[in-house]
């Protein structure tokens, strides 16, 4: 299986933003200290997300990078596949030719670890993986009620 620092990094990235964004936009720079990751990184990272339409940049003096939906709405499989991470543990990539044109004896239990990462990594929230850090941090309620009230006023304001 190729879960590697991209997909990583986009995650933590992501549940940084999600933390601090209940006040407003978040620079990458802001993120690239909290979570030593490279600012280049996170642009490359964050351009991808943006075009994924899971976060929107925001120009000009306070500007920065927010969620572009409620994190509830957000999976981690989103955030994986927006950044062009494979979940993919056949060798041939899905195309079902592993053995010289053939499948391979493997490949179905390959093929099926897939689809069980994939559908555990889509069942998980980036609401839920903030809602732990909240927890571990002893924020809770407190925080937890700010960054809810932003995304209502979020999502109402794309309604209006």
């Amino acid at each position: 299986m190729r879960l590697t620092t991209k997909g990583r990094f986009a995650v933590t990235a992501m549940i940084d933003l999600a933390l601090s964004g209940a006040d407003g936009p978040v620079t990458l720079a802001d993120i690239s200290a909290r979570q030593t990751i490279s600012l280049s990184y996170l642009e490359q990272l964050f351009g991808k997300l943006r075009r994924y339409r899971l976060v929107e940049s925001v120009r000009g003096p306070g500007g920065g990078y927010r969620l572009a939906r409620p994190a509830r709405q957000i999976s981690v499989a989103d955030i994986v596949c927006a950044v062009d991470e494979a979940i993919d543990a056949t060798r041939c990539g899905g195309k079902e030719n592993c053995k010289n044109t053939k499948l391979c004896m493997t490949h179905e239990l390959w093929a099926t670890l897939n689809a069980k990462v994939y559908e555990f990594l889509n069942s998980v929230t980036l609401g839920e993986l903030v809602e732990k850090q909240l927890r571990k941090a002893g924020k809770g309620v407190d925080h937890a009620f700010a960054v809810f009230k932003k995304e209502r006023r979020g999502a109402r304001a794309a309604h209006a």
